[in-house]
C-alpha cells in the first residue's frame, strides 16, 4: 500500500527533529548535518529507529539542507548524500515494516538558502534547476514521497513543487512556515498558502516549524475550514529561548501531544514534530491522537491569490480592472511598442487605488512579442501589487509563462466551450491551477437562446473535470450583448444566469 492510498483515509505520523536529536547526539558547532550520511551513518539509522520505536510512520531522510545553491561541499557530494540519506532511512523503516502499519520514507526538500527575485538574486528558473536535480535522484534513489518543508515564500514553494511534479511522480507534501504574526516572509497567510498548494495539485498541505502547537493550532484552525486536501501540522516543541547561549524549546512530550490534540480533532491527515521534538514527543503524540479519523472534504470555495491576497468569488461583488489591456488605447499599444513598463504599472496602481479586487492582464499586440511580454509585466506587477491577477490571452505560450512564474493562484480569462479552446487551457488550468472563465460560446459562435448557453456552460463544466478541475475553480460568463440591438439580450443573459446558477451551483 503506498502513502496515496493511506492519506486522509486514517491518521499519519511523522517523525521529529533531526537537527535537535543530531545535537543531542553530539554533534558539533558548524558541522554540516547532511554529510553525515556518508560520515556517520549508524547515527543516522540510529534516529530513525528512535522514531519509528516511538511510533512515526513516515521518516524524514537527513536532506534538509542538501541543495546545490546551499554549499560547494553539499554540491560536490550531491547524489551521494541523497542516495546514503535514503539508503539509511530505508533499511531502519524496512526492520518497522507490517502490514497493518505500513511505513515510508520521506525525501526532505528544505529551502534552497537563498532569496528569489524579486526579495533577492535568484532566478525562479534557477531555483526550478536545483529542486528538479535532487527530485530526480530522490525518486531514482527509492524514496515513497517528498516533504517540501519549511518554506517561507510562496514562489520558492511552487518552485519545489513543479520540480518534484515535473521530474517525478512522487506523492508531494508541502509546509510552510510563518512567523509570530501568522504571516510567511512574503506577507501570506495560510488561505493564500491554501490557494495555491491546493491549484498546483499538492498531495497534501501544512503548515511546520517557527512556532509551537498551540500557535499552530490556530492557522491550522483555519486551514481545515478552506482547505479540500489533506492537511498536516509539525509544530516546534514550543518557541524556542536562549537559555546559557543555547537554543532550547520548554514544550514536553505530554503537553505538546495535549496540544496538537486540537488539530487531530479538525480532522488533520497527518501530524508530526519539528525543532525540539525527540521520539518522546512522537510516542506521546501517536498515543494522544492515534484514534482520530482525518476529515477532508471539498470546501465549495472560488478564490484566487496573489502572494499575500486573497479574494473570494460568490459573497458579493468583486471588481476586475481591466485597463491593461491596448483593445481601443493608442497610449497603451505605444507603450506595448517602446517597452514602457512604467506606463502600464501606473495603470495598475491607478486601479487598486480606484478600488479595484483583480488586475486583468492583456498585452496582445499582433508587432510585439506577446509571450515574453506577457511573462514581464506579470513579473513587474507581483513585485510590486498585492492584487491578484487575471491573465488575459489566446496565445497559449504566454498563457504558461505568466501562469509558471506567477506567486499566486490566478484568475485566466478565458476558455470557451470550443474543443480546440477546452483541449489548451484546460492542461495549464490542472497543471498550475487558477480560477478560469469560462464563456459560453462554441463552434456556432454566440447562442441566442438560454437553453444553448446552458448546454454550453455544462459541457465545459464536464470537460473541466476530465482534468480533475473541480466546479469551484469554473466561472461561468453567460455574456450580455448589446440591448440596442438586441431587445432580447438582458433577458436572456439574466435567465441564464439564474439557471447556470441552479443547474450546475458555480
Amino acid at each position: 500500500m503506498n502513502v496515496r492510498e493511506l492519506l486522509g483515509k486514517r491518521m499519519l505520523f511523522f517523525d521529529g527533529g533531526m537537527g535537535s536529536m543530531l545535537q543531542k547526539n553530539g554533534m558539533g558547532a558548524g558541522e554540516i548535518p547532511e554529510l553525515l550520511n556518508l560520515t556517520n551513518a549508524a547515527l543516522i539509522e540510529k534516529i530513525h529507529t528512535e522514531y519509528l520505536e516511538a511510533g512515526a510512520n513516515i521518516i524524514t531522510t537527513n536532506t534538509f539542507g542538501a541543495n546545490p545553491l546551499k554549499s560547494e561541499e553539499i554540491g560536490e557530494s550531491l547524489d551521494m548524500i541523497i542516495a546514503a540519506a535514503i539508503g539509511i532511512a530505508r533499511k531502519a523503516v524496512n526492520s518497522f515494516q507490517s502490514e497493518g502499519n505500513p511505513r515510508f520514507v520521506a525525501f526532505d526538500i528544505g529551502p534552497c538558502g537563498k532569496l528569489l527575485e524579486p526579495l533577492g538574486d535568484l532566478s525562479f528558473d534557477d531555483c526550478y534547476d536545483a529542486f528538479a536535480k535532487i527530485a530526480k535522484t530522490a525518486e531514482k534513489c527509492g524514496a515513497d514521497l517528498v516533504i517540501i518543508e519549511t518554506m517561507s515564500d510562496t514562489l520558492e514553494a511552487k518552485a519545489a513543487v513543479l520540480a518534484v511534479k515535473e521530474n517525478t511522480s512522487l506523492p508531494i507534501f508541502c509546509t510552510m512556515t510563518f512567523d509570530e504574526s501568522y504571516k510567511t516572509l512574503t506577507g501570506g497567510d495560510v488561505k493564500v498558502m491554501s490557494a495555491i498548494m491546493e491549484g498546483l495539485g499538492v498531495d497534501c498541505v501544512g503548515i511546520n516549524c517557527g512556532l509551537g502547537p498551540a500557535q499552530i493550532g490556530e492557522m491550522m484552525t483555519d486551514l481545515a475550514e478552506i482547505s479540500s486536501i489533506p492537511i498536516m501540522a509539525q509544530p516546534n516543541a514550543g518557541l524556542p529561548q536562549i537559555e546559557n547561549g543555547k537554543t532550547v524549546y520548554n514544550v514536553l512530550p505530554k503537553q505538546f501531544a495535549d496540544e496538537c490534540e486540537h488539530m487531530a480533532k479538525l480532522g488533520a491527515s497527518v501530524l508530526g514534530g519539528c525543532c525540539g521534538t525527540t521520539p518522546d514527543h512522537i510516542r506521546s503524540l501517536v498515543e494522544k491522537c492515534k484514534n482520530y479519523k482525518p476529515i477532508v472534504e471539498e470546501k465549495n470555495i472560488t478564490v484566487v491569490a496573489s502572494y499575500s491576497k486573497t479574494v473570494v468569488l460568490g459573497k458579493g461583488p468583486v471588481i476586475v480592472g481591466e485597463r491593461i489591456n491596448p483593445t481601443g488605447k493608442k497610449k497603451f499599444k505605444e507603450a506595448l511598442r517602446n517597452g514602457d513598463i512604467d506606463y502600464i504599472l501606473n495603470e495598475a496602481f491607478a486601479q487598486r487605488d480606484a478600488g479595484a479586487h483583480i488586475l486583468d492582464v492583456n498585452v496582445g499586440l499582433p508587432e510585439i512579442d506577446e509571450a515574453a511580454m506577457m511573462e514581464t509585466i506579470v513579473y513587474e506587477l507581483q513585485s510590486i501589487m498585492p492584487i491578484p491577477l487575471q491573465i488575459d490571452t489566446t496565445n497559449m505560450e504566454a498563457m504558461e509563462r505568466a501562469l509558471r512564474i506567477y506567486n499566486g493562484k490566478p484568475m485566466v480569462n478565458s476558455v470557451n466551450g470550443k474543443q480546440e479552446s477546452m483541449d489548451q487551457v484546460f492542461p495549464l488550468i490542472k497543471k498550475y491551477g487558477g480560477a478560469v472563465v469560462a464563456l459560453t460560446i462554441d463552434e456556432d459562435g454566440i447562442p441566442q437562446t438560454v437553453e444553448k448557453r446552458v448546454e454550453i456552460a455544462g459541457k465545459i463544466i464536464t470537460e473541466a473535470a476530465k482534468y480533475g478541475i473541480p466546479k469551484k475553480d469554473i466561472v461561468i460568463d453567460v455574456l450580455t450583448m448589446t440591448i440596442s440591438s438586441e431587445p432580447e439580450g438582458a433577458r436572456i443573459t439574466l435567465e441564464s444566469l439564474r439557471k447556470v446558477r441552479e443547474i450546475y451551483g458555480v
